[in-house]
């Protein structure tokens, strides 16, 4: 079976084709560039290295989010018109998940992070391969959940870096983090992941943000202001 599997949830751009059980192409990149520019140039290039037709595509699997609006939005969307187009299905996945999964064997808790400003982070925090939550929240909020869970921390993401003195304060030697091999998203890991899962319908797959955009945000000021 032939996969095509697509992150542009945040700032790296990965991108894979797996067949069975084979990496056939894989594409990974931090380096910030609009994925509306560069997401299709690499699922053509990636094709055409792995000698795959479009009408051989079978499955389609795609990071829903949370991360970028538009980084989210334009996986979503090219995942959601190959499946429709080629009627294959589609499948969709936890951003913050498919981060985590880079470090499945680690004896304790798993927390992937993207910074969302103002002292925010999209964080996912898992064990045992279970999610324990998924969220948009302060970070003093997710150090003070994940110090009173009282385990070994490991955590993941490009966007580690930014908080890393603030988390090294909090949890001092429990916490660790891994190498900048892994705080990139993987497709490849992205795919093997969704082989788990059931499809979702085309039609109903959409972007899951954890929390409102800044333009529903603004509208809902104005509707308070005005009484409504």
């Amino acid at each position: 079976m032939i996969w095509i599997g697509i992150d542009t949830s945040h700032t790296p751009l990965a991108i894979a084709i797996v067949k069975d059980e084979q990496v056939l192409a894989e594409y990974k990149s931090s380096v910030k560039i609009t994925h509306s520019i560069g997401a299709m140039p690499a699922i053509e290039e990636l094709m055409e290295k792995a000698n795959i037709k479009p009408g051989e595509i079978e499955a389609i699997a795609v990071a829903k989010g949370p991360g970028s609006y538009t980084g989210v939005r334009i996986g979503v969307t090219i995942g959601k018109t190959l499946a429709w187009t080629l009627n294959i299905p589609i499948y969709s996945v936890s951003s913050l998940h498919v981060l985590a999964e880079n470090a499945p064997y680690f004896q304790g808790v798993v927390c992937s992070i993207m910074d969302a400003r103002r002292g925010n982070v999209f964080a996912g925090i898992y064990a045992n391969g279970e999610v324990i939550k998924e969220a948009h929240m302060s970070l003093v909020d997710l150090l003070t959940t994940l110090d009173n869970l009282e385990q070994p921390v490991l955590f993941v993401g490009m966007d580690v870096t930014i908080h890393w003195d603030q988390i090294k304060e909090v949890l001092g030697e429990k916490v660790q983090r891994v190498n900048a091999a892994f705080d990139l998203p993987n497709a490849a890991v992205l795919i093997e992941m969704a082989k788990k899962m059931e499809p979702s319908e085309v039609h109903t797959v959409v972007p899951e943000y954890l929390r409102i955009t800044e333009a529903e945000a603004n509208w809902m000021k104005e509707q308070k202001k005005n009484g409504n």
